[in-house]
């Protein structure tokens, strides 16, 4: 009988991996065969695929991953970006605004909310969900009515958002949402609109007939739909609204603190950690702003004078 050791993976040395994985951050616009050249002059043999095999194992394939990479390492880890890396991150800032993409910078910064049809609980009835998402770390939450109103919209951020960033000492600065009527009216005699005003929130609305329509919120509905709801409605039948909500609060508790998400700067961090790890670029926001608006009144005094 053949006892021959099973052949092991085609992997590379450590400190070659690492070599690549830091090439990838120090220029992050680099291409596969570039990396492996600028490698190779420094004395490390490797090459072009193997870059990209080992790009692939730490998520970094792609020009836009490795500058998610690199704007997630210098956020956390208080880097200073380098020449080459500013101007990727220019070049990367251009295609975006050119594309219309979201920007968001710290938790708090853009949220986004949208409303789900779940379906049809016989005794029960129609199911909406209101969905809101933090966009930087991906923190999510969930409540489920049987209507869908101005009135539901705000209740949602009255009932759950705005205690917890009050809680967490985050501001809640801007939110996004599509252009349903739950979320657009008249400013004077809107629910949510004035409700938005009162708290001093900005509200940024999605394009009409725009494919990026709260893709972020989309996503995790048919996230939900499949690892939440499939397996609740299958398991019990429900004869009141709470019994639901009981459910999905503890699910959101596992989403939230346990699965490891890959979202943008999460990293495949979950998404408290996220937020955990990323609280303190709010407070430097804050006193980056404080600064501003400070230096702005000092020059204006001068001028007076």
């Amino acid at each position: 009988i053949s006892r021959k050791k099973p052949i092991e993976k085609n992997r590379v040395e450590p400190h070659i991996e690492q070599a690549v994985v830091n090439m990838a951050y120090e220029y992050p616009a680099y291409g596969q065969h570039r990396v492996a050249n600028q490698l190779r002059q420094e004395g490390i043999m490797v090459s072009g695929s193997g870059v990209r095999s080992i790009w692939l194992r730490h998520d970094l394939e792609s020009f836009k991953k490795r500058l998610i990479a690199l704007e997630t390492k210098v956020a956390q880890e208080g880097c200073v970006f380098t020449e080459n890396q500013l101007q990727a991150l220019e070049k990367a800032k251009a295609s975006k605004e050119a594309h219309g993409e979201i920007e968001t910078h710290h938790p708090g910064y853009l949220c986004a909310q949208d409303t789900y049809y779940v379906g049809h609980i016989k005794g029960i009835g129609k199911i909406y969900q209101q969905t809101f998402i933090d966009t930087y770390s991906r923190l999510a939450f969930a409540k489920v009515y049987t209507e869908k109103n101005s009135l539901i919209a705000a209740d949602m951020l009255n009932d759950k958002e705005l205690p917890f960033f009050d809680s967490e000492q985050v501001p809640l600065l801007r939110i996004l949402t599509d252009q349903g009527t739950e979320y657009n009216g008249h400013k004077e005699s809107h629910a949510y609109e004035l409700y938005l005003n009162l708290e001093d929130i900005e509200h940024t609305k999605t394009k009409a007939y725009s494919p990026q329509t709260n893709g972020i919120c989309e996503r995790f509905h048919k996230t939900m739909k499949t690892e939440c709801y499939d397996i609740l409605f299958r398991r019990k039948i429900y004869t009141q609204l709470s019994e639901i909500q009981n459910d999905i609060e503890q699910w959101l508790e596992f989403y939230n603190r346990e699965r490891a998400h890959s979202g943008k700067y999460c990293y495949g961090k979950t998404p408290w950690q996220t937020w955990n790890d990323a609280k303190g670029l709010v407070k430097e926001k804050q006193l980056e702003s404080l600064f501003c608006s400070s230096d702005t009144h000092f020059v204006k005094m001068k001028a007076d004078e």
